[in-house]
């Protein structure tokens, strides 16, 4: 008789060659673990090797699509919706001020503005001092050449969630036409 357990799902990442990394150990680690598994048949492992981290936020103040140029290490002080906060205020010690993406934001908008989407775009300095800049900030520390936050308005204040998905479409080809060149 078949179990009905409802398998949990890992999704484990890891990155591609980069910079002296010929190989990355990142992905080579999750690669073996494919091989040897989680040694439990009610989690069904998936991996997936990451060129591209797109992290997508709301901002109550975003009148369209928002790419973000950078994160801040410090000046994290408000709640998240469990109350927690750093307690030191930063995403790592002793880090750097500020982590800027690799990407050419400015590209990224522009193709977005001069689709035929029907959403705008801007790009911003300022991914607002709580979970998404955060977020963003721990993922340029690991790799700025594989990471961009974008922000979109809450759904229906200006644009429908396909509407949406549609300006997110055409960032993801440009950011990966950027990696390929």
């Amino acid at each position: 008789m078949g179990s009905n357990v409802e398998k949990k799902i890992v999704v484990v990442t890891g990155f591609g060659p980069f910079g002296v990394h010929k190989v990355n150990s990142s992905w080579a680690a999750v690669k073996e673990l494919v091989k040897t598994g989680l040694d439990n048949p009610s989690i069904e492992l998936v991996t997936v090797e990451i060129p591209l981290m797109v992290h997508v936020g709301v901002s109550g103040s975003a009148t369209g699509i928002v790419v973000e140029k950078l994160a801040h290490n410090d000046g994290y002080c408000s709640q998240d919706v469990c109350g927690m906060c750093p307690l030191s205020t930063v995403c790592v010690e002793n880090g750097p001020d500020i982590l800027q993406t690799d990407f050419d934001v400015e590209l990224v908008c522009n193709c977005i503005n001069n689709s035929n989407c029907g959403v705008t775009a801007v790009s911003s300095y300022d991914p607002g001092r709580y979970l998404c800049d955060y977020c963003y900030y721990t993922s340029l520390k690991v790799k700025p050449s594989a990471v961009i936050f974008i922000h979109v308005p809450p759904l229906n204040k200006l644009y429908s969630a396909a509407q949406l998905a549609g300006g997110l479409r055409i960032a993801i080809a440009t950011l990966l036409e950027q990696i390929k060149s």
